[in-house]
């Protein structure tokens, strides 16, 4: 006789993915390892899926990818805020450097900015093709909110925040502190006025 309470499949709808948590720790291990340094088999395990479920709900590991990045950039520096119309530009452009070496050293897994990194270049141009718009769209902003008052030094202005942001998460990466960090930043900041001089 077959027990039909063992049989039975559970009643109601299964558990719903949760995407949000799911770029979040996916977000988390791409910016510990790097691209590729993440296989498909980790995230799964990570995301608690199957791979037939991950390719379902993602299509491939670049589509993650993608959906990672968008989600990052749209939080990691608040440029909007910083970059208020009206501002002195030298003392706008200081917060943005010291904001973004108080972030990245924030989180000792996930040192760095996740877009500077990825457009480095590596093995694999997926995330070199994937993070580039963002990193353009971010030097636009800066140089947008330079010219506003300073037409003629908005992209000077802009080619050096690019630099010192690179530089501040690359040393990120590589284990500085905040203290380190927001020192260079305030230190590299004094550049400023010369570079926005008419």
């Amino acid at each position: 006789m077959i027990d039909t309470e063992k049989t039975k499949k559970p009643r109601g709808r299964p558990r719903a993915f949760d995407l949000e948590a799911a770029l979040t720790k996916a977000e988390a291990l791409f910016h510990a390892r790097g691209y590729d340094g993440v296989s498909v088999a980790n995230l799964s395990e990570e995301l608690g899926i199957n791979p037939p479920s991950f390719y379902a709900a993602f299509d491939s590991k670049a589509g993650l990818f993608a959906r990672v990045l968008e989600r990052y950039a749209a939080s990691a520096l608040p440029l909007d805020r910083i970059l208020q119309p009206g501002r002195d530009p030298a003392e706008a452009l200081a917060d943005l450097l010291e904001t973004a070496a108080r972030i990245y050293a924030a989180t000792p897994s996930a040192r760095g900015c996740l877009v500077l990194e990825t457009v480095h270049p590596s093995a694999d141009e997926v995330p070199t093709t994937a993070a580039e718009p963002y990193r353009t769209a971010s030097h636009a902003l800066i140089r947008d909110f330079v010219a506003a008052t300073r037409p003629m030094r908005a992209e000077p202005a802009a080619d050096l925040v690019d630099v010192l942001l690179s530089g501040l998460s690359a040393r990120a990466r590589e284990g500085w502190d905040a203290d380190r960090l927001v020192a260079s930043a305030r230190a590299s900041a004094k550049a400023l006025p010369a570079v926005l001089a008419d």
